[in-house]
């Protein structure tokens, strides 16, 4: 019975690696051991309570308002425009529409948050661009499927919202604290990318001129701050919000979706046909959301009853001891990395970050570097095979010359740049927790 949490842990382990529904092995796999290791039914007088306290929680608001946003932008041609703009104004350079690529990602991530409708926008818009210039089909992929994934860090970011409820951090200080640390990531893929197109011209050319010149100087900053305008503006209407005090992270929220529908107003491609469509999936991200989250509170309610944390701090504990507090970090950074190879963040977050973070922040590392970080971590979660999500949707909407391999090639030089910048950050915690001291104060 002492060892009953790693083996609840060990079959969660199991059905999941077997292919089973998320939410239905996590219910499961909690009524079966709850009934084993409670007595007296214990467990389901307690589990209405805790899915109570998730549905009532207010700061879990955001994440239906950050999907209305992000779906509703994904309608106003938004992408589009950005990338055609901003392909042009890095044209001259070697590897220019590459850099505009991860640029337009980091404003969409900014803008949206949401990797699946980043990924498919750009995949069909970049990648065939990208061939048909002559890049080399690993960087095109490689660079489209990693801008993908900037929103998961740069904020408005969902995985945040829910870290920050789960560890019981303010979302506004770890959206200010994922600021640098997103500019971290865009800079570091930015560099490789001229990196390669130096050593490796042919990789990457550049726009010819004459392409270039057909755009006068006047014309070309119009369209400039045409394109640059909407993501723009709602990064100062959300974060702006946040940052001057005027609104909390969820109140932020309703004005990224009110921002959002606004400027596909103004773009004219609103209809009542389109809000029809915008609701529906935004009711779909939310309820496979809380429906896990629900799965994630009943495991978490007998992992814990069980002694499930207390067996996981005893064991980290032996190893600060006997070794370093650091190297205990490097393995649950290690641990989370690796099973981002097989689980998305959704399901991570919900079943191992509940666990280890308590765990990480009672050894005295700081709440928001350390939320920071699993983040970052959890965004190569979307590109590590064999479950890359990233490259699912990618691999959606490329030509049919773009094979499965040439996707999996493109991302490995990300995910070491992915892994250099969580180092980093690592190494410079000013980098996550600098920003919000300085708004917010000590």
């Amino acid at each position: 019975m002492e060892y009953l949490p790693a083996w609840m842990f060990l079959a969660l382990t199991i059905l999941l690696m077997a292919g089973f529904p998320v939410t239905f092995t996590l219910l499961g796999t909690s009524i079966v051991f709850g009934l084993i290791g409670f007595d007296n039914w214990f467990l389901f007088n307690l589990l209405p309570l805790r899915i109570w306290g998730v549905m009532s929680n207010v700061t879990l608001m955001a994440v239906p308002l950050f999907v209305f946003m992000g779906v509703m932008l994904e309608r106003s041609g938004l992408a589009e425009e950005l990338l055609d703009t901003m392909g042009l104004l890095f044209g001259r350079l070697r590897g220019g529409l590459a850099i505009a690529v991860v640029i337009v990602g980091a404003l969409l991530g900014a803008s949206t948050g949401i990797v699946g409708a980043t990924v498919v926008t750009m995949g069909l818009l970049a990648v065939p661009t990208m061939l048909r210039r002559g890049y080399q089909k690993g960087l095109a992929t490689g660079t489209v499927s990693a801008s993908g994934t900037l929103g998961q860090i740069i904020p408005p970011s969902i995985v945040l919202v829910l870290i920050g409820d789960i560890v019981g951090v303010s979302v506004g200080d770890l959206f200010i604290g994922a600021v640098l640390p997103g500019l971290l990531l865009v800079g570091l893929f930015v560099v490789y990318i001229l990196v390669v197109a130096h050593l490796r011209p042919e990789l990457a050319p550049p726009i010819g001129t004459e392409e270039l010149a057909a755009m006068t100087g006047g014309q070309f900053f119009a369209r400039i701050a045409k394109a640059l305008f909407p993501p723009l503006f709602l990064m100062v209407a959300v974060l702006g919000s946040i940052f001057a005090g005027i609104a909390s992270p969820t109140e932020a929220a309703a004005v990224g979706a009110v921002g959002a529908s606004v400027l596909t107003i103004a773009s004219g491609k609103f209809s009542l046909h389109i809000l029809r469509q915008v609701m529906t999936s935004t009711v779909q991200l939310t309820c496979m959301v809380f429906i896990i989250l629900c799965g994630a509170t009943a495991f978490g309610l007998v992992f814990r009853g069980l002694g499930g944390d207390d067996l996981v701090r005893e064991f980290l504990s032996t190893l600060a001891e006997q070794y370093s507090q650091h190297l205990v970090l490097a393995i649950v950074m290690g641990i989370i990395f690796l099973i981002g190879f097989f689980l998305d963040f959704i399901e991570i977050t919900f079943i191992h970050v509940p666990v280890l973070a308590p765990i990480m922040i009672d050894f005295g590392y700081d709440p928001v570097w350390f939320c920071i970080l699993l983040a970052v971590n959890l965004q190569t979660s979307f590109l590590t095979p064999p479950f890359g999500f990233s490259l699912f949707y990618l691999k959606a909407v490329t030509p049919p010359e773009v094979s499965t391999g040439d996707i999996y090639r493109g991302v490995i030089p990300f995910i070491l740049f992915q892994l250099i910048g969580l180092a980093i950050i690592v190494f410079f915690p000013t980098l996550a927790t600098w920003l919000p001291k300085l708004v917010f104060g000590p």
